[in-house]
């Protein structure tokens, strides 16, 4: 109630976002504690980033990488028509790779809405001769389908006016650096609204840009009351932030960008873990937008890792496609993500449901369990032999995953030895060990 009366008070002019801040203390609903352990139960899901920086296919952050004028950009919304968009066959080629949600670029730094909004004329079915709502068709399909939905949302716009300017977007052309921050908070809050209350149940608000303030210390993103508002709108949406930091009060889940949780291989994080559902977003090559020049895609064994690497940590791995211009996801891309698939097929019931196994993660691979069930996912290894700290822990059984073969184990100080009978060429060689309770 008392989150209730305070975004009411808020909408009304009756009380100060600072004021807000300092009074919003966040209680995870029943309906979200139940969203954060389905959602880690998903553990794979894939990411779009899509908008009218495809049509330069060099990648999402081409307008500020080039300088590039806001009113000259926004005329690439004049010829953005994705015909051969099909809503239907992204949802199917996604679910058939064996992924549980997507996470789609409802407006990138651009600025660009790809929904209909009415806050904007900057929109697919405004500015484009599209008119057709991808969001609208997207959350259809997914609810057809039976796939979790998430949105993913910049807070910080590279063309619009009133938006107040960080370290990035600088050479855009706005006259005013300062920005007006009420018009534009206003503007986000009430197109999260918008989509929040016309796409029907959505997953997750994916937030990002909070980063671009991060050398103006005094800044104040007003997280509370958005991150309120979202919450009494969808009690079961989940929120996430791609800051880079610690979660903040509010957030549901914490998203690691281009590095597996522990790791900092990207330099983007080095934040502490938090007891939260977790989360590693990856790309399928080397950037998030399409690049045409871009074909580096990763192999499927390394994606197949970085999926079970991800689950041995306790995470879900968000898997990024850039669309073509044309609406078409690359067929490099739709390729990987039928392989991944096929495995999953195999091998999903090491990773979905899962979490993390008692056996930390190794140079050699990783543990997953789910209940009394631990899978241990071997996935270097020049050796039949493999040592495992489990003094503490019997074990009832050992086999190879999906099959008849036992393992034969040898007890050692400290724990026990699988005495493998081939060395491990497979992409993850898997051993079932069945724990007494």
């Amino acid at each position: 109630m008392k989150n209730t009366l305070l975004i009411t008070f808020l909408c009304l002019g009756m009380i100060s976002p600072l004021l807000a801040q300092q009074e919003y203390e966040y209680t995870p609903s029943l309906e979200n504690l139940k969203s954060r352990e389905a959602f880690q139960d998903n553990k794979f899901g894939v990411f779009i980033h899509w908008g009218v920086y495809s049509m330069l296919a060099t990648g999402e952050w081409t307008m500020t990488n080039n300088n590039l004028d806001y009113k000259e950009y926004a005329k690439l919304a004049g010829g953005f028509y994705p015909a051969k968009f099909d809503a239907a066959e992204w949802v199917r080629t996604i679910k058939n790779a064996g992924a549980k949600y997507i996470c789609i670029t409802t407006r990138h730094h651009d600025g660009f809405s790809m929904f209909d909004s009415k806050y904007t004329d900057y929109t697919i079915t405004k500015a484009s001769p599209f008119k057709r709502d991808i969001i609208k068709e997207l959350a259809d399909e997914c609810l057809k389908q039976g796939i979790k939905l998430h949105f993913y949302y910049s807070h910080i716009d590279w063309g619009r006016e009133d938006a107040p300017w960080g370290r990035t977007g600088r050479g855009t052309g706005r006259p005013n650096s300062k920005g007006d921050w009420n018009s534009y908070y206003s503007f986000m809050n009430n197109q999260l609204t918008e989509l929040l209350t016309n796409y029907g149940p959505v997953g997750a608000i994916w937030f990002d840009g909070w980063w671009d303030q991060d050398q103006n210390p005094d800044f104040d993103w007003e997280l509370p009351y958005q991150y309120n508002m979202i919450h009494q709108l969808q009690p079961a949406c989940l929120i996430g932030n791609n800051h880079h930091q610690v979660p903040f009060d509010g957030e549901d889940i914490q998203i690691f960008e281009r590095d597996l949780p522990g790791e900092n291989v990207a330099g983007l994080s080095g934040q502490d873990i938090a007891h939260l559902p977790l989360e590693t977003c990856e790309t399928m090559n080397g950037m998030w937008g399409y690049k045409i020049t871009d074909q580096n895609y990763k192999s499927t064994k390394t994606l197949i890792h970085y999926l079970v690497k991800a689950a041995g940590r306790n995470a879900n791995l968000l898997m990024n496609v850039g669309p073509q211009p044309d609406g078409c996801l690359p067929e490099i891309a739709v390729d990987r993500l039928s392989e991944m698939g096929e495995w999953l097929k195999e091998y999903g019931e090491t990773i979905y449901g899962t979490r993390g196994g008692i056996i930390t993660p190794r140079d050699w691979g990783v543990t997953t369990q789910k209940g009394n069930k631990l899978y241990v996912h071997i996935l270097e290894l020049d050796d039949k032999g493999l040592f495992l700290p489990l003094e503490m822990k019997q074990i009832k059984s050992a086999k190879l995953y999906n099959s008849d073969k036992k393992i034969n184990i040898s007890k050692n100080t400290g724990g026990i030895t699988l005495n493998l009978p081939e060395v491990p060429v497979s992409i993850d060689y898997i051993v079932e060990l069945e724990l007494k309770n």
